[in-house]
């Protein structure tokens, strides 16, 4: 039985991928910040630890894993000390990137699609560490490298149990405020924008189908669902499911109540990344992995199932963001 570390395992993608590694029959150990692990399955192991920590790291590798699947954010750490550190102690090494990466020339956003830190014309954002440059830089770090052992991939938006989105919002300043009663302030500049939203449980399939596959070994992949609907659809479908009531305003307005101090990385993530268009290619994880479209979870689906996880202990509550929002809208008669 082949082992497998997944770190980052209660997140939206690992929550889900340590039961489809288990189910194909590996030994699974997951790890994460949580007290306990999100799931039951058989043949699979959480551990609770910092996977920054490289003590602790190391004393993991030293128990010998055949696959590590990596869904760790290093926007605050130097990613050259870890990737050897994983590629020296495993088969096949699985990176998470992201469709963030990309910029907004080339439709359908292909694997070759031009990214950001290579194409970009604004000094400042390639100059940043924000989560687009970050990434495609430790995408190079791996590509450069002399390893033959690892495999990039790249999810768009991944909702998944209690994170559910809506433009930049989190479930917290969406979801919540609408099962609340609350109206909901978006940018008017985003309804029109096809975007691609795909259940976590979908990319855990395609991951775990990539694991141990030569040819997967110093590939991209993009790995979500082809299917796209625009943010008022999306925002339809939260109307539809839970009676969400969005109101659509400039998106300088939005900003404002984002972020009254004016968050560069605020503004970035809005205009680089939900203001684009998002139409993707995921022919190539298909190809591979012997998916089809068809089989994936519609997105309609998909968040009315995750909606329907919400506990039915759980209370929503206001957030910053959220009275800046109350504001607003009883400042503006909205």
């Amino acid at each position: 039985m082949k082992k497998v570390l997944v770190l980052g395992a209660t997140g939206a993608m690992g929550r889900y991928l340590v039961p489809e590694l288990a189910g194909l029959g590996y030994a699974v150990t997951g790890v994460g910040l949580e007290e306990c692990a999100p799931w039951s399955a058989e043949h699979a192991t959480y551990v609770r630890g910092n996977a920054f920590d490289q003590e602790f790291l190391a004393k993991l590798l030293a128990e010998g894993f055949d696959g590590i699947v990596n869904f760790m954010d290093y926007g605050h750490y130097d990613f050259t000390d870890y990737y050897r550190l994983f590629l020296d102690n495993t088969a096949h090494y699985i990176f998470l990137s992201s469709c963030r990466v990309y910029d907004d020339k080339e439709q359908p956003i292909k694997e070759t699609s031009p990214r950001l830190w290579d194409s970009s014309e604004d000094e400042a954002l390639r100059a940043s560490h924000d989560y687009c440059i970050q990434k495609a830089q430790n995408e190079d770090l791996l590509l450069a490298s002399p390893y033959d052992n690892f495999t990039i991939v790249r999810p768009a938006t991944t909702f998944s149990t209690m994170r559910l989105q809506l433009v930049t919002l989190e479930f917290n300043n969406c979801v919540a405020r609408a099962l609340m009663g609350k109206k909901v302030v978006l940018p008017v500049q985003a309804k029109d924008k096809p975007a691609t939203l795909c259940w976590g449980g979908d990319v855990a399939k395609m991951i775990a189908r990539l694991l141990f596959k030569d040819e997967a070994k110093r590939e991209v992949y993009n790995v979500c669902s082809a299917e796209h609907r625009t943010w008022e659809e999306i925002a339809g479908y939260y109307n539809k499911l839970i009676g969400l009531e969005a109101v659509w305003v400039d998106k300088e307005d939005y900003l404002a109540i984002l972020s009254p101090e004016g968050s560069i990385n605020v503004r970035w993530q809005l205009e680089y990344a939900r203001l684009f268009r998002r139409i993707t290619d995921n022919s190539k994880v298909l190809a591979l992995t012997g998916l089809r479209q068809e089989e994936l979870i519609p997105m309609y689906d998909g968040l009315q199932l995750e909606i329907g996880n919400i506990p039915e202990s759980y209370v929503p509550a206001d957030t910053e963001v959220g009275l800046r929002m109350d504001e607003y809208l009883r400042k503006h008669g909205l």
